[in-house]
């Protein structure tokens, strides 16, 4: 008998989870005929934090860069949005993109300046740009200065006619985001700019020496990720109608609880932000209510499992059951093939 050894990228879990995959987004993307108001906000709400966390993922996970300002990416796009439209005319649909751009823009000297630093600098340099954009937009008289600004009623009402249909626009806008930033993602991991950042991520050292601009590969990371931020945080201001500095470029709101999503799922991972998104909200949604108290649970949940299981629940559940639902790398698979078949 011959041995014969078949290399995929696929798998049957993957395939499965494609499947499943697809039958609940249809699903999702029904909800307007299915759920209430209250249920949309909670689906909304979630979907955009699995954006956020995805793509602090990209950033931390794979590419290295440990981020604690990314709310400054959310507060500029939200602003940029409020900016657009009130002052530049557009609509919101046209501003969601144009804070994108905007974002990958101012982008580019930030990384230029922050790129100097290493290690926990590079990280409490994220927070100074942060806290230097959130002093720079509470100055902006015409958006509000520090109290913040409303989004006008006009502006509210070019989404829809009716309130049901602004609040289906505003789901279905958060639901296309989280699918876009994930099949971004994965897409973008799955080509040779993702196979240079996991060969970073495993050894920075051997990936330099085969030649990967280990600079240029963490300034393009660093710039997608800041446009994709920019459009999730005007989505997010979008669905709350209003804006103010402290809001905007809340570190709590847009970074530490971002953080303990990716931490608990499973830091670089595409599925580890999905399961802590799912984790996090199922104790937020338990746990409010009890003040101060919840946020002490929260800490403790993320000390024990960064302790018990440094790679986060869905690093568990992958090495005890070998599964990956987004294939990245290849399987070799071993086969049997008797004589003369």
């Amino acid at each position: 008998m011959n041995a014969l050894y078949h290399v995929t990228r696929s798998s049957k879990a993957a395939q499965m989870a494609a499947i499943f995959g697809a039958i609940g987004l249809i699903f999702l993307i029904a909800a307007p005929w299915w759920a209430g108001s209250a249920m949309m906000r909670l689906l909304g709400e979630i979907f955009l934090y699995l954006a956020l966390a995805s793509l602090w993922n990209l950033m931390a996970g794979y590419a290295g860069l440990v981020s604690v300002g990314q709310q400054a990416f959310v507060g500029f796009g939200g602003y940029m949005l409020f900016a657009m439209t009130i002052a530049g005319g557009l609509s919101p649909f046209a501003a969601i993109g144009v804070a994108g751009v905007l974002g990958g823009l101012i982008a580019v000297p930030v990384a230029l300046l922050i790129f100097r630093l290493r290690g926990a600098y590079f990280a409490i340099g994220t927070w100074v740009i942060a806290e230097v954009f959130r002093l720079s937009f509470a100055q902006v008289s015409s958006l509000g200065g520090g109290s913040g600004s409303s989004l006008p009623v006009a502006v509210v009402r070019s989404l829809a006619a009716n309130k049901d249909g602004r609040e289906a626009v505003s789901y279905w806008l958060a639901l296309g985001a989280v699918v876009v930033v994930i099949a971004a993602v994965y897409l973008f991991l799955r080509s040779r700019n993702g196979l240079a950042l996991m060969a970073i991520r495993d050894n920075e050292l051997a990936a330099g020496s085969l030649g990967i601009d280990i600079w240029r590969t963490k300034f393009v990371v660093y710039i997608v990720t800041a446009a994709l931020t920019s459009m999730v945080g005007a989505l997010i201001f979008l669905q709350k109608l209003r804006i103010s500095p402290d809001a905007a470029f809340s570190v709590n709101d847009w970074t530490a609880f971002v953080i303990f999503i990716v931490v608990i799922g499973g830091i670089g991972t595409i599925e580890g932000p999905i399961i802590g998104t799912l984790v996090f909200f199922a104790l937020r949604e338990t746990l409010a209510d009890l003040g101060t108290a919840y946020l002490i649970i929260l800490g403790f949940v993320a000390i024990v499992v960064m302790l018990k299981a440094p790679k986060g629940v869905w690093g568990l559940i992958r090495a005890r059951f070998d599964l990956q639902l987004f294939p990245l790398g290849y399987r070799v698979s071993k086969r049997i093939q008797k004589k003369g078949a």
